[in-house]
């Protein structure tokens, strides 16, 4: 035990260190899937499997239970859907409690009968996610649009497929998806009006796009088939079988790219280009479908929902999740926990603290204060975010304020 003229020294210096007053903090809505809220799904056939989920659970620090392993072929690109219900049957028993999203290892198989694994794996095996006939629609996304109150909504598991051929590939991909987290990046949106007319009919959103999400990312809408020596990219929606000039181009990490066409979620055998070429070029996300879906807009992605979704915090796996009106032919690829946009902190200007986040969406907030992180909160204000706003004048008070959407009361 410390003699009594060490211990008051001691004391001394612990209250020279405390600040005078209790530093503000901000609780944040909940805007985005947490890391701990993953369950990642492993191939134990399939050694790439197991070192892309070793490498994802050092470098992402998940807890051990969050890894499921199943045993399934790596050679083959397709699953009958009854083995496939066994094999998801094993998942869903296993998954720990407050799993909200799932993670696949592997690129193949990437199919499941006439679905997508990664929307049979979100949703389960059903023929309602396919087309009944050629070119008819198919079960809806109750997610779509954002609508996480939907019904239906809470029973998606979003999933996304950490896909690569090989491991440096798997490596790259994941290190780009950290290196985004809350980065804020500086880059563009590249929107292209193509000449292939059947691919090329996501171009009506393309206006739309630009007006609303103007105050978000500099949108540029291109009329060319492919973009060359453009080294800022953080989303490129475009329509081509094949999509040239891929190897000139420079994506931000974090960065969305993807191409309409019929074949692009055939991973690994396809004979058009491959949604994992995006990957290889250096996107950090990109989707494609795995049997013939015609060009019905609502089976891929809307490039304003994955876009604004994304730019508001989102989670890739989420923004691109709530993007597709029909996902059961369809196959989400990358890291899913990747969120260039998220995050906040506290500025202290001459007019008071201010908060600077892009993690909320327009709306009313209601503000609660408390001497400490457990309450009890009382109300004191309210306050409007609007689009493409990211400051925002807080009180200058001493504690932690929590924000929540004007209808919601603090727990």
């Amino acid at each position: 035990m410390p003699s009594l003229p060490n211990l008051l020294l001691l004391l001394a210096l612990l209250c020279m260190a405390l600040p005078a007053h209790a530093e503000l903090q901000v609780q944040m809505p909940r805007y985005r899937l947490q890391p701990s809220e993953l369950a990642v799904v492993i191939n134990d056939e399939d050694p790439l499997s197991l070192r892309i989920a070793d490498y994802y659970r050092e470098r992402r620090g998940l807890d051990p239970q969050q890894f499921i392993h199943v045993r399934l072929n790596p050679e083959r690109r397709q699953l009958p859907p009854k083995q496939f219900e066994r094999i998801r049957r094993t998942v869903m028993d296993r998954l720990p409690p407050g799993t909200r999203a799932l993670a696949l290892t592997w690129a193949r198989p990437y199919r499941v009968g006439c679905m997508s694994i990664t929307t049979a794996f979100a949703a389960g095996f059903d023929r309602a996610w396919c087309s009944k006939q050629r070119c008819a629609p198919t079960r809806r996304n109750p997610r779509y649009g954002g609508d996480l109150s939907a019904p239906g909504a809470a029973a998606i598991l979003p999933t996304m497929a950490i896909a690569a051929r090989d491991f440096d590939q798997a490596r790259a991909l994941i290190d780009r998806g950290l290196a985004a987290e809350d980065r804020w990046p500086q880059g563009r949106a590249y929107l292209l009006v193509t000449s292939d007319k059947a691919r090329n009919v996501r171009k009506v959103f393309f206006p739309a796009i630009r007006e609303r999400l103007a105050p978000l990312i500099d949108i540029k809408i291109i009329e060319a088939d492919a973009l060359h020596d453009v080294r800022d990219i953080l989303f490129y929606f475009t329509g081509r079988a094949q999509v040239d000039g891929l190897d000139s181009l420079g994506f931000l990490p974090g960065a969305v790219a993807d191409h309409l066409t019929s074949a692009g979620g055939q991973l690994t055998d396809s004979k058009q280009m491959s949604a994992l070429r995006w990957l290889e070029a250096g996107a950090t996300g990109s989707y494609g479908t795995v049997v013939e879906p015609c060009n019905l807009l609502g089976k891929f992605p809307h490039p304003g929902v994955v876009m604004a979704r994304y730019l508001h915090g989102a989670r890739l796996v989420e923004a691109y999740w709530d993007s597709v009106a029909m996902p059961g032919e369809g196959i989400f690829i990358g890291d899913p926990l990747a969120s260039p946009f998220g995050g906040h902190r506290i500025e202290h200007t001459p007019e008071g603290p201010v908060l600077v986040t892009r993690a909320l969406t327009p709306g009313r907030y209601a503000l609660f204060l408390a001497g400490s992180p457990i309450g009890p909160f009382r109300p004191i204000g309210t306050f409007g975010a609007r689009l493409g706003q990211t400051r925002y004048p807080l009180p200058d008070v001493d504690g932690v304020l929590r924000l929540q959407p004007i209808l919601e009361q603090p727990q």
